[in-house]
């Protein structure tokens, strides 16, 4: 049977909580303004339909809106009157989109990758599907972890859903790592945010 949705939210947590005290909850909220600023997009090349309001990207692209940023090898943004916009991205064979956003009001950036991902700029939604993986990144080192099928996270409610995918095979079974938050000095110095991963699909051409 397929595997029941996994939702990481407050009281999942506390129970997982009542097993294993060392764990904390992972929310996930990321920088609130993000979602109203204008997504800006690099590719190769570019299709308009002004009828159907759908643009279109390939080669390459690299999307960013505030400080999420996202890099595929296709892009697809569908916009309505109402000014919303729904970004499908799929990765080139082999490969997966990557994206990483800021949360907010913390050093700490959401990262992750699946072979095909969506963003719904109205509902502050990102979807990862098929070899999805996602992770917090406290300054550059990896914290909390999760893996699946597919990845919904939704920045206004702060809740995270995984799905598996029937099968006999343990590897495509909801994963999570846990690891507990260090408390921070009042005075540490900010944290430099890491450096953005290239993609072995999307790694600039190299001369002989």
């Amino acid at each position: 049977m397929p595997s029941k949705t996994s939702t990481l939210i407050s009281r999942p947590i506390l129970a997982l909580l009542a097993l294993c005290a060392s764990l904390l909850a992972w929310p996930c909220l990321a920088e609130k303004a993000d979602r109203d600023k204008p997504m800006q997009i690099e590719a190769d090349s570019m299709r308009h339909d002004e009828a159907k309001l759908l643009t279109q990207f390939t080669g390459k692209v690299v999307a960013t809106k505030g400080t999420l940023v996202m890099r595929a090898a296709r892009m697809d943004v569908q916009q309505d009157s109402q000014g919303r916009q729904v970004a499908k991205l799929w990765a080139a064979p082999t490969e997966r989109v990557f994206f990483r956003q800021k949360r907010e009001g913390l050093n700490e950036y959401t990262e992750g990758e699946a072979e095909e991902v969506t963003y719904d700029n109205q509902s502050d939604v990102v979807t990862l599907i098929r070899r999805a993986d996602m992770r917090i990144l406290r300054g550059t080192e990896v914290a909390n972890q999760l893996q699946g099928h597919t990845i919904v996270f939704n920045n206004i409610t702060e809740v995270i859903t995984v799905d598996g995918q029937p099968s006999q095979s343990a590897e495509r079974r909801v994963r999570a790592t846990l690891v507990p938050r260090t408390k921070t000095p009042d005075n540490a110095p900010p944290v430099a945010p890491p450096a953005l991963r290239t993609s072995p699909g999307m790694a600039p051409n190299q001369k002989p």
